[in-house]
């Protein structure tokens, strides 16, 4: 395993220096999409791409059992240094480079010698919806393992720790409009408020109670109304909201009260007000054996002592819609200690590099034990 460690490692730096130089959004990862298809040809893989959609597939071999590894491959678009721009503050393109590495590692070791490994490279993580998109296409349909990774940030885990199960929460982000009609200031009662009504609405999805065991949020997360004329009462507005639930069903309930809430408020204000689901993931639904499975490459890798506990976080990852819309998968994400900070998501994020090889090291040796075990079953 050394002998080829020390001959992909400078190809995974190299990719992750390219990919980290060339970051492009959800549903625009072009040139991502033409880079690593070009890479991974001259690698003698088999690479399948979409006409309507970014993102590529590479299968090696055939028959069952098939595992599969995924990666994202979007960047974030946020301000830096006063510029907004696309930028990798997530980590997707240690991720790629991470998966790209454990496939050639793969490669050298002549695995799977029976069986299919199939390696998603999926767009528009960001955006709740590229899981989704390769769902619909049937991508996931002959998987019967799945493994992801996932960079954490330095207070879940230091550089040389690793935890085999990230149990992300569910999200849901709505946007909504505030339908009412302005009137004069002095006149209030010939139309609607649209900042009372917005009051009011804050106040109810406060007021929103759950059981306080499972973790759950939901919160105004922006709000317009008005213009310049400060004599003009603005009866429209929008506004966005942001709900987060542990578990599949909290979020389910918790969402359902929220629409009761505006209801409720359009209904006292004798207003409408529609909204818009703009993203929803769901929560995480890890399978026992991949988990322990993936602890033991941790411990193979890193030592026993390195194996965290599994990573529970509010943040969201659409890898769940796989095991939520393809019960059949066995599923679990690797979350790799890195030294991450300020923080994922930060415009300035950064991690220890060096922490790249044993991401590809745990991958590798997690999907070799799979087709190991599942050869003997």
């Amino acid at each position: 395993m050394e002998a080829i460690v020390g001959k992909v490692q400078p190809v995974v730096e190299g990719l992750f220096a390219y990919l980290h130089a060339h970051p492009e959004v959800s549903w625009k990862e072009i040139g991502t999409t033409a880079y690593l298809k070009a890479f991974l040809e001259n690698e003698g893989f088999m690479v399948e791409t979409f006409p309507d959609t970014t993102g590529l597939v590479v299968t090696v071999g055939s028959g069952s059992p098939c595992v599969g590894l995924r990666t994202d491959i979007d960047a974030l678009w946020q301000e830096v240094d006063g510029v907004y721009q696309a930028n990798h503050s997530c980590g997707h393109d240690a991720h790629m480079a991470m998966v790209t590495g454990a496939l050639l590692m793969l490669k050298e070791l002549g695995i799977p010698k029976k069986g299919t490994l199939k390696v998603l490279y999926q767009p528009a993580e960001e955006k709740g919806s590229g899981a989704l998109s390769f769902i619909d296409q049937g991508v996931v349909d002959d998987i019967d393992h799945l493994y992801g990774v996932h960079l954490r940030p330095q207070e879940e885990a230091r550089t040389g720790y690793a935890t085999p199960a990230i149990l992300n929460g569910a999200a849901k982000l709505m946007n909504g409009k505030i339908k009412g009609t302005d009137a004069h200031g002095a006149r209030p009662h010939q139309g609607q408020n649209a900042i009372e009504v917005m009051a009011m609405l804050v106040q109810a999805i406060h007021s929103i109670h759950l059981d306080p065991m499972i973790p759950h949020s939901a919160k105004v997360t922006m709000f317009q109304a008005g213009g310049e004329s400060a004599n003009i009462i603005p009866g429209t507005g929008v506004f966005s909201v942001d709900m987060r639930g542990q578990t599949n069903r909290v979020m389910d309930r918790l969402y359902g009260e929220v629409q009761g809430a505006i209801q409720s408020v359009a209904s006292y204000f004798k207003v409408e007000i529609e909204t818009t689901l703009t993203a929803e993931i769901a929560a995480a639904q890890v399978d026992e054996g991949a988990v322990e499975r993936m602890a033991e490459a941790i411990g193979q890798t890193l030592g026993a002592e390195r194996i965290l506990p599994r990573s529970v976080t509010p943040g969201g990852e659409d890898f769940h819609y796989y095991t939520l819309k393809r019960p059949h998968i066995k599923a679990t994400m690797l979350g790799l200690g890195c030294d991450l900070g300020p923080g994922l998501h930060h415009p300035k994020m950064s991690f220890d590099q060096k922490s790249l090889m044993a991401g590809v090291e745990i991958l590798t040796r997690v999907v070799k034990a799979t087709f190991e075990q599942t050869d003997m079953e």
